[in-house]
């Protein structure tokens, strides 16, 4: 791993380098972590780390039983989908957190499995010259779910509350119009019948220091730094004020916040998904038995040829 600086988050702070070094490596093992769930393919980390026998064996255990409990809660997520495309529910999930808190990887676990026409992730870029002129919550409301649906919102109408206010992108006014409005906005949306749910992913500023440093020292995820990120670390003070301000003025019995501690990824994904269908009265919806057809033949029928030319060239074939 290269380009490390040697110094801590804070000035104040006691981590020391060679604890850089080891968050670090506890990152980009996570990394890794995520593209092999599929496989639950635990050897391979052992070439990963320069970790003694004793880490080892604790590190596996407890990555196996991440990935059954992943697992399992997935399984559940899969008759939370039945269910509510069997009732009709409507529902809307909102993430929001520091960057780098691990909002996107909760919400990947909780798709991976499930039905994108029954599921989907909704994650809009900035506000375009004409959305700027609408009413705010304009540009959201036509992602909002219909029968049988489930919304994730990667970032919401928040976004007025958090980087809009730090960055200075809306007026003072137009904040406290926010505050005003998003309360009656979402007591709206569940007396529709939406059932709304909201999460706040919470880091500390050192842990949000070392995954920005894994995704400067990974070319992998370096198309996740933007300016703003850059400039949201260098704000973490006026991030942590308005957070604050935030949720304590939008925590409505209807829609109420829930914070997820997430300096741990692994323990925020189960903890937030285990909770996610806790919120939800879903029930085993059964199914009629499948059946396989039997393949018809026809005997007229002839398979013609592909041109050599448009077949894929296997790159990977055993030599």
């Amino acid at each position: 791993m290269t380009r490390i600086p040697p110094s801590p988050p804070e000035e104040d702070s006691t981590v020391t380098v060679a604890e850089l070094h080891r968050r670090l490596e506890r990152e980009l093992l996570d990394s890794y972590d995520e593209e092999l769930e599929m496989e639950l393919d635990d050897q391979r980390f052992e070439e990963v780390l320069n970790r003694t026998p004793e880490e080892k064996r604790a590190a596996v255990i407890r990555r196996r039983h991440y990935f059954r409990e992943l697992l399992r809660l997935q399984g559940e997520l899969i008759k939370l989908q039945d269910w509510v495309s069997h009732t009709g529910h409507r529902m809307i999930i909102v993430f929001e957190g520091r960057d780098a808190a691990g909002k996107g990887g909760v919400i990947k676990r909780i798709t991976q499995r499930l039905n994108p026409r029954v599921v989907r992730t909704v994650a809009l870029p900035a506000p375009s010259d004409r959305e700027k002129t609408q009413w705010y919550f304009q540009r959201y409301v036509p992602h909002f779910p219909a029968a049988g649906e489930i919304v994730l919102f990667d970032r919401s109408w928040y976004n007025r509350a958090g980087v809009e206010r730090v960055m200075g992108f809306c007026t003072e006014a137009e904040c406290e119009e926010f505050f005003r409005s998003v309360p009656e906005f979402e007591r709206m949306l569940v007396r529709s019948g939406i059932q709304l749910v909201k999460y706040w992913f919470s880091i500390n500023d050192e842990e949000q220091h070392v995954r920005f440093l894994s995704r400067i020292n990974d070319p992998l995820k370096q198309w996740k730094l933007s300016p703003m990120d850059l400039e949201s670390r260098a704000r973490w003070e006026d991030y942590t004020r308005t957070k604050e301000d935030m949720l304590d003025r939008t925590n409505i019995p209807e829609a109420p916040w829930w914070v997820v501690p997430g300096n741990d990824k692994k323990l925020a994904r189960l903890n937030c998904i285990r909770h996610l269908l806790s919120q939800v009265p879903y029930t085993d919806i059964s199914h009629e038995s499948v059946a396989l057809p039997g393949r018809r033949h026809n005997p007229d029928y002839v398979r013609h040829p592909v041109p050599e030319s448009m077949i894929v060239p296997d790159y990977y074939a055993e030599r």
